[in-house]
C-alpha cells in the first residue's frame, strides 16, 4: 500500500465566484520531492497557502499522516511537523545567521522565546545552531548580519530556520525565486540534501530547475491538474507544452 505523508481530495478556493484552485487531488508520497509547477497565475501559492491554512478551502479536505487537517490552524499544523517557507524571505535581518537559526530553535521551550534574556543563557543553542548552518552550506556565516548577506545565502539561511523547527515535511514557496544559475544550483543540491529522511513539497514554476531534483511533477494551470508524472512524462506531454508556450521546456532555464 503506497503510504502518502499529504493528501487532498477536491480541494477547491473560491473568490467572489473566482475559482483559484479548483478540485484539486493531490497526493504526495511520503520521502519524496515532489514538485508543484505552472505557469504564472496557475493557482501555486494559492494552493500552498491552502495546504498550511494560511487561507481556508471553499470546500475539499486535506489529510497530513492520514489525519484531517482540514480545520486544523496554521500554528497546529506547523507543530504536526508540516513547516512552510515562503517565496519572500522571511529571517530577521538585524539578527545574525546564528541568531537567526537560535530564534527558531527556541520553539522547544513552547511558547516562550526569550528575547529579553541575557545571551549567555542561550548560548546551549548555539551548537545546534551552528551545525544547522553547516547543513546548508553557511558554516562561514554564523556572524554575519542576515540583511548584509547575498539573495542565495540568506534563502539557505531561511531553509536552516526551517530545519530548526525538525520538520517532517517541508514545504519550499519558490525557493530559487530571483536567483542566478549559481544559486540556483546551489539551493537545488542543498534541498536534495536535506530531503534525506523528508517529504518535500515545493512550489516552483520552472520545469527545468525540478528536472534532476524531483521525484514527481504536478503542473497547475488555472487552478487545475493538468498533469502529473516524472519530468520525462510532464516535459512530453502536449497539454503541459501549450500551457507553458515552449518556454519552459525549450528555454534556457530562466523564470
Amino acid at each position: 500500500m503506497t503510504v502518502y505523508a499529504l493528501e487532498t481530495e477536491g480541494l477547491t478556493k473560491e473568490f467572489a465566484g473566482f475559482s483559484a484552485v479548483s478540485d484539486v487531488a493531490l497526493r504526495v508520497k511520503r520521502h519524496t520531492i515532489h514538485a508543484l509547477i505552472g505557469p504564472n497565475g496557475a493557482g501555486k501559492t494559492t494552493c500552498f497557502n491552502l495546504l498550511t491554512k494560511f487561507l481556508e478551502p471553499t470546500r475539499g479536505t486535506i489529510r497530513y499522516e492520514g489525519h484531517d487537517i482540514t480545520g486544523a490552524r496554521a500554528a497546529d499544523i506547523a507543530r504536526l511537523g508540516l513547516v512552510r517557507s515562503f517565496q519572500i524571505s522571511a529571517v530577521f535581518p538585524k539578527f545574525t545567521a546564528l541568531e537567526n537559526v537560535r530564534v527558531a530553535l527556541q520553539r522547544g521551550r513552547g511558547a516562550s522565546f526569550d528575547f529579553w534574556r541575557s545571551d549567555r543563557l542561550l548560548r546551549h543553542y548555539d551548537e545546534r545552531a551552528r551545525a544547522l548552518l553547516d547543513d546548508v552550506g553557511l558554516d562561514g556565516w554564523a556572524e554575519r548580519s542576515a540583511g548584509e548577506m547575498p539573495y542565495g545565502r540568506k534563502r539557505a539561511l531561511e531553509i536552516a530556520t526551517t530545519l530548526a523547527l525538525d520538520p517532517q515535511m517541508l514545504l519550499l514557496d519558490e525557493p530559487m525565486a530571483g536567483m542566478g544559475h549559481e544559486d540556483i544550483d546551489r539551493i537545488a543540491a542543498l534541498i536534495k540534501r536535506v530531503a534525506a529522511g523528508r517529504t518535500v513539497l515545493m512550489v516552483e514554476h520552472n520545469l527545468n530547475v525540478v528536472a534532476s531534483l524531483c521525484d514527481v511533477i504536478t503542473v497547475l494551470t488555472r487552478g487545475r491538474i493538468l498533469a502529473e508524472g516524472d519530468y520525462a512524462a510532464v516535459s512530453s506531454n502536449p497539454a503541459v507544452q501549450e500551457a507553458y508556450l515552449g518556454a519552459q521546456i525549450a528555454g534556457d532555464g530562466h523564470g
